[in-house]
């Protein structure tokens, strides 16, 4: 079995900053791209942030320049980094990927627990 489990979250001022881990664990032989989703009550669950097996990086508008999306794959574990945080950006936010491979089976869309991330003064 193989899950995602994030950390990181919790209660900041605007302005500031927090950087999320979602480590992989089980007995992963590969994992490739790998994302970052948030979603707001009462809202959608959106993309924020993507990352590639090779470190091609997609992001979504409005949190461009603020927000850094990285991997290690040794740790087998990706990182988002947000700063200049606003109250827009409070949401549970969700590690994805879609295709996990391990020794004798492949795992698609597998999603973290969640962690919240809640931006107010």
């Amino acid at each position: 079995q193989v899950q995602l489990v994030e950390s990181g979250g919790g209660l900041v001022q605007p302005g500031g900053s927090l950087r999320l881990s979602c480590v992989a664990s089980g007995s992963i032989f590969s994992i490739r791209s790998m994302g970052w989703y948030r979603q707001a009550p009462g809202k959608e669950r959106e993309m924020v942030a993507l990352v590639s097996s090779t470190g091609t990086t997609n992001y979504r508008d409005s949190v461009k320049g603020r927000f850094t999306v990285s991997r290690d794959n040794a740790k087998k574990t990706v990182y988002l980094q947000m700063n200049s945080l606003k109250p827009e950006d409070t949401a549970v936010y969700y590690c994805h990927a879609p295709e996990i491979r391990t020794t004798w089976r492949m795992y698609p869309e597998i999603w973290g627990q969640g962690t919240l991330v809640t931006v107010s003064s």
